[in-house]
């Protein structure tokens, strides 16, 4: 799997568990921290897990292993690092604070319209 569609893959699976405000950044032309983030946010900490744990338990199905998780015990952030791809799932509250997308701005988004729920997204 690329790291394209792992993001891709990624970006579904949190579709499906309603996450709000989805969005992929390329950003392996201005960092070597990967080529891809994927962000993504829960309106509590117990959607915020449920996301991390359902993305972590499809993608090991698939046979695909994060690095490391951060941010399990707080949910507020919980970060899941697959090398080149990095997805970051926040309560909506910390997600407006680090303002990640402002911050990477230079980062191109990638189109995820094909794959996204778009009823799901008008309500949000």
């Amino acid at each position: 799997m690329t790291s394209l569609e792992l993001g891709r893959e990624a970006a579904r699976l949190l579709d499906q568990k309603k996450a709000r405000d989805i969005r992929m950044l390329e950003i392996k032309n201005i960092s070597t921290l990967g080529d891809y983030f994927v962000v993504a946010s829960g309106t509590s900490t117990t959607q915020v897990k449920a996301m991390a744990d359902e993305v972590e338990f499809q993608l090991k199905e698939k046979g695909i292993y994060p690095k490391r998780v951060e941010g399990y015990q707080s949910a507020a952030w919980i970060v899941l690092d697959y090398y080149d791809v990095i997805i970051h799932v926040f309560c909506e509250e910390t997600r407006q604070f680090y303002s990640l997308e402002r911050l990477w701005t230079d980062a191109p988004q990638v189109d995820l319209s094909d794959i996204l729920d778009p009823e799901q997204e008008d309500d949000k």
